[in-house]
């Protein structure tokens, strides 16, 4: 599924991925009050086996099928802290 990915200009490492097809505008006003202003970052074409650094495939696929959009919040833990657990 190919899909747009944007970066927050309000939100530190909050990204917004768009199903092919969706605009910005089609999205819940509260949504893009909160997101602030969208900077394309990547076109992404995701696969069931594709891998993401943050975030799982499968779900970003089918909020992608199920509402057009994924929207991907920072991380709870800081990336030093969580790169350290993850290969520890």
């Amino acid at each position: 599924m190919k899909c747009l990915v944007y970066r927050s200009d309000k939100k530190q490492d909050t990204y917004l991925y768009l199903a092919d097809g969706q605009d910005f505008e089609d999205l819940p006003p509260e949504l893009q009050r909160t997101f602030g202003e969208p900077a394309l970052v990547m076109s992404l074409n995701l696969e069931t086996g594709s891998k993401l650094a943050r975030v799982d495939v499968k779900s970003v696929l089918q909020s992608l099928k199920e509402q057009g959009y994924y929207l991907q919040l920072p991380p709870k833990l800081p990336i030093e802290e969580e790169i350290s657990r993850r290969f520890s």
